[in-house]
């Protein structure tokens, strides 16, 4: 007899029912998945492992038997925060597909800003017909904070379009062919040097707030900005104030500190920003679907649980 997995999407997900459709099939051999809501008591105390999407926390203690949960998002903030610490481990959602649609997602918004797109819609806006020097992609320095799985993709894809890429992380790291700078010392240096700044870094308590004044301040003047890793990564005040006195000239963001943005937030309306409803790097249901299944095909063969969610580092 299959086991049963209780399948816990995010409550308000357009993609729920797309998602037990391509999981139920990829899982048809090994389980059956089952909406937390359809489990009856004895499946929900049997357990062992749940597929969830920004789960409903009381929906997941109710499910006490669990060994682990496999996260259907790459970023398991809400998880860490939420679910005990000696509670199941958190697997995140780490599918090669992911890397190759950031890195497209980084190398289009690179090319947007390094093409001068902001200010010829501006100029159309004001009927202005005017032409601007253009760089050649060797002349753009373009900085990569982050370089884990996401962060590598995009800045070797970068490198491959003709960019002078740097890269930086917590850490030191070796990329081929990018100039890698780490700690504090490495951020204002990297900063310093980058005409355009590709945030890329999980949100952990060491990198919650990592850009405020004095960073934005350390950026080299002109810089422009895209964020693609976590709403709170950056200080947003920090970031408007950078734009409004002309330090820096763009920003692109894909994430916020509240999503969906409110209509009536400023930053929609900011002549320097360019607002994205989180489209960086969307999950492909199909090929995560395949992951999934073969993660739980080795628990279920073997009993191991695939590699998970450090709690002290939070990734």
């Amino acid at each position: 007899m299959k086991p049963v997995v209780p399948f816990i999407p995010e409550a308000h997900s357009h993609e729920r029912e797309v998602w037990q459709q391509e999981l139920s099939g990829s899982l048809s051999d090994l389980a059956e998945l089952k909406p937390f809501d359809a489990l009856s008591e004895e499946e929900r105390l049997a357990a062992r492992v749940a597929i969830v999407a920004n789960p409903d926390p009381a929906h997941v203690a109710a499910l006490p038997n669990l060994v682990w949960v496999q996260s259907l998002w790459a970023g398991v903030e809400r998880l860490m925060s939420e679910l005990p610490e000696e509670g199941p481990l958190i697997v995140r959602l780490a599918d090669p597909q992911m890397a190759e649609t950031m890195s497209e997602a980084v190398l289009a918004w690179t090319l947007y800003l390094h093409r001068d797109m902001p200010r010829y819609m501006a100029q159309q806006r004001r009927g202005v017909w005017q032409e601007h020097f253009l760089k050649t992609p060797a002349e753009r320095t373009v900085g990569v904070l982050g370089l884990g799985n996401l962060g590598t993709a995009s800045a070797q894809r970068l490198r491959a379009n003709g960019f002078t890429v740097a890269g930086w992380s917590r850490t030191e790291k070796t990329i081929d062919g990018v100039r890698c700078f780490h700690g504090p010392d490495g951020l204002k240096q990297i900063l310093g040097e980058a005409d355009i700044v590709a945030v890329l870094v999980p949100l952990t308590d060491q990198t919650r707030g990592l850009l405020g004044t004095n960073e934005f301040g350390s950026c080299k003047q002109g810089a422009a900005i895209i964020n693609f890793a976590r709403g709170a990564v950056i200080e947003t005040g920090a970031l408007v104030d950078g734009l409004d006195t002309g330090h820096l000239s763009h920003a692109v963001l894909d994430v916020f500190d509240e999503e969906p943005l409110p209509s009536e937030n400023p930053l929609w309306r900011h002549e320097k920003i360019t607002v994205l409803p989180h489209i960086s790097a969307p999950t492909i249901i199909s090929t995560a679907s395949k992951l999934v299944a073969r993660n739980l095909k080795t628990f279920l063969e073997t009993g191991a649980v695939p590699d998970h969610v450090d709690r002290k580092r939070g990734y």
